[in-house]
């Protein structure tokens, strides 16, 4: 059990550092309110959960170890669904009704997308 927790720990250790920085980049290098950060890690969390789960239902290319690692981990410290509630909760609030219905939209469609591009090219190869 300690075993898991560490491996889960570390995982979630480096998503998260890769979250602040990819949305750190995203900060400074855009000039709009859309929350291009928190969008951008949920679908590349959810392509990398769909290629782990997918790789774990082929073959056995993953270790339980490394799909802790990888799933609830890396992804689990990586995607940002309560920053993203949270994000949509201040387009609300700023009543920028139209980018909230395209920010909560876009990011569960392409997620969804995301997850089954992962599990499809795993598929395929």
């Amino acid at each position: 059990m300690i075993r898991s927790i560490v491996i889960v720990g570390i995982g979630g250790f480096l998503g998260s550092v890769s979250r602040f920085l990819v949305s750190r980049y995203f900060q400074l290098h855009t000039l709009s309110n859309f929350p291009w950060g928190t969008f951008t890690v949920n679908i590349i969390g959810s392509f990398i959960i769909g290629l782990v789960f997918g790789l774990s239902e082929r073959s056995n290319l993953i270790t339980p170890e490394w799909r802790l690692f990888l799933a609830v981990g890396f992804c689990g410290g990586f995607t940002t669904f309560s920053s993203l509630a949270n994000d949509a909760f201040i387009l609300l609030q700023g009543r920028e009704f139209f980018s909230l219905s395209i920010y909560t939209a876009a990011s569960v469609f392409l997620g969804l997308l995301a997850v089954f591009a992962g599990r499809y090219i795993i598929q395929i190869i």
